[in-house]
């Protein structure tokens, strides 16, 4: 089981924060509205200190009942306008929340949809999944706790002006706490930052090895190695527990730290005050008044210690949202409309390999395909046959070399217009959860009756769907579950089908099918090959006898390559064979093949 990878993708150019731009952009308005009602939220705070100062300054001293009377309404309106302004931020501050839900949630799925195959491949399953739960953590930053704190922090230097006027002997120990604090958060945050990256690690390792498990899941009970899995498990499961309990030992202490130094605060400005007092500098009132003032300057300086767990998090997910943001996208739409493709496809010096580092998977293919026809590719396993149709379909952009769809550079092409002229069956076709129709439909949604029917039957599924009790509304299931592998595999086929494309690539479709359905394929095959180019990568003897042309690949490059029948004969004599994997490769036939 590997290990799920959480680290941003390296560019070659710094990644901007553009996309959180465009994201925030319809939050703005609900932003400076919650600041604006943050401002009177903390005028309104003022009224209860200054109630209490004038109370104890005024009215205990002075007996006066009436000023006691109009001090009273006085606070009980600005609680009840308190209120309603809290009320008032918080709908504010879901309205944020939901549009940044929505928009980013769009660019999200946006931007992954359009990546390259080859950088969709280069991250498991849990990487990408880990980014909408980033996008769910920057919302919350934006528009919960966090966002109430950073608009009430900027107040405190007003609450701070005001001690200075009515306590001035005890500001002073505010303005020592208060760089105390920051402190402490400073720290709190390096701390808490390693120990959450460990954590999510950790987390994501497990979830990523569950569901890994979920996948295979007919394969572990075939072979009856639960158990041995269970071992593993416990170990992830194990380490994931350790990891958040260690991140929580560091988060109570760092917690319960800033409580203490809160705590302090008070005392000593309790303390300060009384000496104040006694030495007639100070008021009863005015001593008490500072004291709510002081607690309601600590109380946000306070959650920085906490908040530097969420900041942490925040700052993570946003570099891998900016290493994510970055990455080149595919071409959607051409901005000319090319006529559909007549089926020629060319190879001029094709290399690729999916690492820098790593040998060449294509190593110099040139090839030249006319319509009509049917290409069979054959080759050891590992020789670049899957790959090699991928890179004709626009799936992996090539590193040396060109390929060419009539004449045009197929890097000029967008996906929807190379999906309109090359259909592509992978090797392990996936089918979603829904019905049989809306399977078949996915490439073209707006596909007519006729259209849908037309694919199937030239699938060859069309006659096993209306046998059915519902049809092609029959719901498939999870992955097609409900469904056999050969039945998938038409199906699929049918879907590649819908479009009705010049070129056609089929990568081992007859894995799942029996001999009658190969058959059947095979006839199915040389009737669409009339007006159409079909490439299918195979080693079954019956699909090869309706090739007309062959090509061998070995280690990357075309060993041999021409007419079916002239290539079979060459592989069928003993010393060309290709089970013989150490075949001195300085034999190969290097020149352009044309089929």
């Amino acid at each position: 089981m590997r290990e799920t990878n959480l680290e941003p993708f390296e560019n070659d150019t710094k990644p901007g924060r553009a996309w959180l731009r465009e994201v925030l952009k319809p939050a703005r308005r609900g932003f400076r509205e919650a600041i604006v009602v943050s401002l009177f939220i903390n005028l309104l705070a003022l009224a209860v200190p200054i109630f209490i100062l004038q109370v104890y300054d005024r009215v205990v001293f002075h007996h006066g009942i009436s000023t006691l009377q109009a001090l009273l309404i006085g606070v009980i309106l600005a609680l009840v306008f308190d209120f309603l302004l809290r009320q008032a931020r918080s709908r504010l501050l879901q309205r944020v929340a939901l549009q940044i839900d929505v928009f980013l949630g769009k660019a999200l799925f946006s931007r992954i949809a359009s990546l390259p195959l080859k950088n969709l491949e280069s991250r498991p399953s849990g990487f990408w999944h880990t980014l909408f739960k980033d996008g769910e953590l920057i919302r919350n930053t934006f528009s919960g706790a966090t966002a109430v704190l950073l608009t009430d922090l900027p107040f405190a230097i007003l609450f701070i002006g005001l001690i200075a006027i009515i306590a001035p002997p005890i500001v002073w120990v505010l303005l020592i706490a208060i760089p105390i604090f920051i402190i402490v958060a400073i720290i709190s945050g390096i701390l808490i930052d390693r120990a959450t990256q460990k954590e999510r690690k950790s987390g994501i390792s497990r979830d990523a090895f569950l569901a890994e498990m979920l996948q295979g899941r007919t394969t572990i009970r075939s072979l009856g190695i639960d158990k041995a899995l269970k071992i593993e498990w416990e170990k992830k499961h194990a380490s994931s527990i350790e990891q958040a309990t260690a991140r929580g030992r560091k988060m109570d202490g760092l917690s319960n730290f800033g409580t203490l130094l809160s705590m302090l605060t008070t005392v000593s400005l309790v303390t300060v005050g009384a000496l104040a007092i006694i030495d007639l500098e100070l008021t009863i009132g005015a001593l008490i008044a500072s004291t709510m003032l002081g607690n309601r300057i600590i109380g946000p300086f306070n959650q920085l210690v906490s908040f530097w767990r969420s900041y942490s998090g925040v700052i993570q997910a946003m570099k891998r949202l900016d290493s994510v943001f970055a990455l080149p996208k595919d071409l959607e739409t051409s901005s000319v409309q090319l006529p559909k493709s007549k089926g020629s496809i060319s190879m001029q010096g094709v290399s690729f390999s999916y690492s820098p580092e790593s040998t060449n998977v294509i190593d110099g293919i040139s090839l030249q395909i006319k319509a009509p026809c049917i290409l069979g590719v054959v080759g050891q396993n590992g020789s670049g046959k899957t790959t090699l149709l991928k890179l004709m379909q626009g799936l992996y952009k090539t590193q040396h070399g060109r390929i060419l769809l009539d004449g045009a550079d197929i890097n000029q092409f967008g996906r929807r217009d190379l999906i309109r002229s090359i259909g592509y069956v992978p090797q392990e076709c996936f089918l979603f959860s829904g019905s049989i129709r809306e399977n078949i439909t996915l490439s073209n949604t707006n596909a007519t009756d006729t259209e849908i029917l037309r694919a199937a039957e030239i699938a060859g599924v069309h006659e096993y769907i209306i046998d059915l009790p519902d049809g092609y509304d029959t719901q498939i299931g999870e992955g097609g579950s409900r469904l056999s592998g050969g039945q998938r595999q038409r199906i699929a086929i049918a879907r590649a089908l819908l479009t009705d494309p010049p070129i056609l690539l089929l990568d081992e479709v007859t894995a799942n099918l029996d001999n009658q359905a190969q058959t059947a394929l095979r006839l199915t095959l040389m009737e669409l090959a009339k007006n159409r180019t079909i490439i299918i990568v195979t080693h079954n003897p019956i699909l090869l006898t309706a090739c007309t042309n062959l090509i061998v690949l070995e280690r990357g490059k075309v060993s041999v390559g021409g007419a079916a029948k002239d290539v079979l004969a060459h592989l069928s004599k003993p010393e060309n064979s290709s089970k013989n994997p150490d075949r001195n490769p300085k034999k190969e036939d290097k020149r352009d093949i044309k089929v």
